[in-house]
């Protein structure tokens, strides 16, 4: 199958630091070639990949000075994707909702996986103005805002079982706070459910321009008490052991998460872990087995020597089980092959209008 993937442009895919989107991009696209699939990867031009890369910015625009807007340069790619396109049984895209218009006409011909929030007022309608775009979710909590929009399917994100090791016998002897610096991902909350419980905490989290004053404001003065130990952000490298040693990753969200890929990473290393209820994290735990769920601060303190306990050869089997890159992969493909199966169909339906009854219903 001849596979266009169109990547985010504020990341190289992968990204060098943080960012979650550019990292699944990767993996997928890699994997898919692995498979034995032609893939075509339309990213910034310091990204790396097994595919065929089409660089449509010369580097990461989070990363260059002199970028004040990014709209030209999406533009820019999807005139070059729109050129291409005709090259392509299918394009993937993993860019929010930029491409809708420009691409409309082969709607039947194209998936968006969307990774971000969804119950932003403004996104229903634009849903049902291009109800013809088919729709991937990353979790099922992630379509309840926008329930009734036309989703395909929904894909758990998944990463390579070799990235990170399990450590089984951690000798860090703290708690791991893994993501960016923001009140949504309630990295207050982490500290002081850790010294709540008396047990030290490193973070390792970007600080995004838009969370400088969250910074400064909320979570800089809780770092001044011991055994508190802000790290910054990290590299893929640096992940495994940061993970690996940890005894359990706090999960202390706050807001709707479409997805949580720190919370498998931590699986992948046999890293148990402690998460609020919120979004979808009910989906992605496997509740006295890879960690435990729950509603307040004073009730993951008293869960958190429960999770402490729980057996980390058991948190990695059910990654391999549930998070891997390949089974993301397949359920693509699948995904692939269905939409293209009614691409066909609908073809044919219009070359023969009188089978367009049956054809309705072999598709239904």
């Amino acid at each position: 199958m001849k596979i266009a993937q169109i990547g985010p442009l504020m990341e190289s895919v992968p990204p060098r630091l943080y960012g979650g989107t550019e990292r699944i991009v990767a993996y997928l696209t890699d994997e898919l070639v692995r498979l034995g699939h032609d893939v075509t990867l339309f990213a910034s031009g310091d990204s790396v990949s097994s595919a065929e890369l089409v660089p449509c910015a010369s580097m990461a625009l989070r990363l260059d000075p002199n970028v004040r807007d990014f709209i030209p340069y999406y533009m820019l790619m999807l005139d070059r994707v729109r050129q291409m396109a005709d090259e392509f049984d299918i394009l993937h895209f993993h860019i929010d909702q930029f491409h809708f218009p420009l691409f409309r006409p082969i709607a039947n011909r194209t998936v968006t996986t969307l990774h971000g929030r969804q119950d932003l007022y403004d996104l229903k309608p634009l849903y049902v103005g291009f109800s013809e775009m088919p729709l991937v979710s990353i979790s099922n909590d992630q379509r309840k805002p926008v329930a009734g929009s036309n989703f395909v399917a929904t894909v758990y994100h998944g990463i390579p079982p070799d990235l990170l090791k399990p450590i089984y016998n951690p000798r860090g002897g703290y708690l791991a706070f893994l993501g960016r610096i923001s009140p949504e991902k309630g990295p207050e909350r982490a500290i002081r459910i850790a010294q709540a419980i008396g047990i030290p905490l490193k973070i390792a989290a970007k600080v995004d321009k838009v969370d400088r004053d969250y910074f400064r404001e909320v979570v800089e003065p809780l770092l001044d008490h011991p055994g508190i130990e802000f790290i910054g952000e990290i590299n893929e490298r640096s992940k495994s052991d940061f993970l690996g040693e940890a005894r359990a990753l706090l999960f202390p969200v706050d807001w709707p998460e479409p997805f949580g890929l720190a919370m498998i990473e931590a699986m992948a290393c046999g890293t148990p872990v402690l998460a609020f209820r919120r979004g979808s994290v009910a989906e992605i735990i496997d509740d006295g087995v890879t960690g435990a769920i729950v509603d307040t601060p004073e009730e993951a303190v008293q869960m958190l020597p429960q999770v402490l306990a729980l057996d980390r050869r058991k948190v990695r089997r059910r990654f391999e089980e549930r998070f891997t890159v390949t089974r993301m992969a397949k359920d693509y493909l699948q995904v692939y092959r269905s939409l293209l199966k009614r691409a066909a169909s609908a073809e044919r339906a219009a070359a023969v209008p009188w089978l367009q009854p049956a054809l309705e219903s072999e598709m239904n």
